[in-house]
């Protein structure tokens, strides 16, 4: 009678434990597995810089390996220091990112987008033995005249504040569904009727995060920040695409001559009727073109010393 209670004891207490191991095996091993899962197969990863959720890597064939880093502004990462923000300082957390991961293994193609594009962009020039190549899409950084440029302008103008800018009227920071509006018809060619409880409701998300946002803003407008694309462009030497809205009213077109003059090579794509949500507007057309270039990258590449697309 004895043994048999020991028994029950026994087969109960593996019966709990059986899952209970399970799951610590899936929480402290699975995202090993996941990252580990990139040495056999193509790697591409994104860095995004746009509020919101990029549709493009949704139109990615399934069988790449897709790294979407959590930029400032996206509420995934945790915030940290102010100092940062600044483009030299997220070019540093994406470098540590890769150094964690291990990506540095084999050269991976990287891609940013407005932000995002700048930090891409420095990137390549501060570590170019890691990229096989990059895509820069619409990216900021560059000393280039836009609507949204002569309308920071005129704030500081009729705020009379000697040049420094009112953190709290800044266009692409809204606090109210007209300035919601107002953002989306600045950053979008296409213009769409969104019904006000839709803008309220934007508008009562991005709100508590205001603050935060004018901060990070304010960093990347900074003087240290401002134009680090344009001082650093000269250093890339990574196969390079270019992918802008012709229509872009943030971050002007012009950009684009800018980075074909300075680097070497390099492919610029200009799509029509597109401002400067390019991964939002044409998410398709966008995810067809960065395969386009790195397939190409991949064929050019092998049958000579290149580096390969791992």
């Amino acid at each position: 009678m004895d043994v048999d209670v020991v028994n029950m004891f026994v087969l109960a207490g593996v019966t709990l434990v059986i899952p209970i191991l399970a799951f610590f095996a899936s929480f402290y091993m699975w995202p090993a597995a996941i990252i580990h899962v990139y040495n056999c197969k193509d790697v591409c990863q994104l860095v995004s810089a746009y509020p919101g959720n990029p549709s493009g890597p949704a139109f990615l064939p399934k069988h790449q390996h897709l790294l979407c880093v959590d930029m400032p502004g996206h509420e995934g990462t945790s915030r940290t220091d102010a100092r940062d923000y600044s483009i030299e300082g997220q070019v540093k957390r994406i470098r540590q990112f890769v150094e964690s991961v291990r990506l540095t293994k084999r050269p991976f193609h990287l891609v940013g987008t407005s932000m995002g594009g700048n930090v891409a962009g420095v990137y390549a020039a501060r570590y170019p033995n890691d990229l096989c190549s990059v895509t820069l899409i619409c990216p900021a950084g560059l000393p280039n005249e836009s609507l949204f440029v002569e309308r920071l302008r005129e704030l500081e103008k009729d705020q009379e504040l000697s040049g420094s800018l009112d953190p709290q009227a800044i266009p692409l920071i809204p606090s109210t569904p007209e300035e919601m509006e107002d953002m989306l018809k600045l950053c979008s060619f296409v213009r769409f009727k969104i019904p006000q409880q839709i803008l309220q409701g934007l508008v009562d998300v991005r709100v508590p995060n205001n603050d935060f946002y004018r901060e990070l803003f304010m960093e990347i407008v900074g003087e240290k920040s401002r134009h680090s694309l344009h001082e650093n462009m000269h250093l890339i030497t990574a196969p390079t695409q270019v992918i802008w809205g012709k229509h872009d009213q943030v971050v002007d077109v012009s950009g684009a001559s800018m980075l074909k003059e300075a680097v070497s090579g390099c492919q610029v794509d200009l799509l029509d009727n597109c401002g400067h949500s390019v991964v939002m507007e044409r998410p398709r057309k966008t995810a067809q073109l960065i395969m386009d270039f790195i397939n190409n990258q991949h064929n050019t590449g092998s049958g000579s010393n290149s580096k390969k697309l791992s």
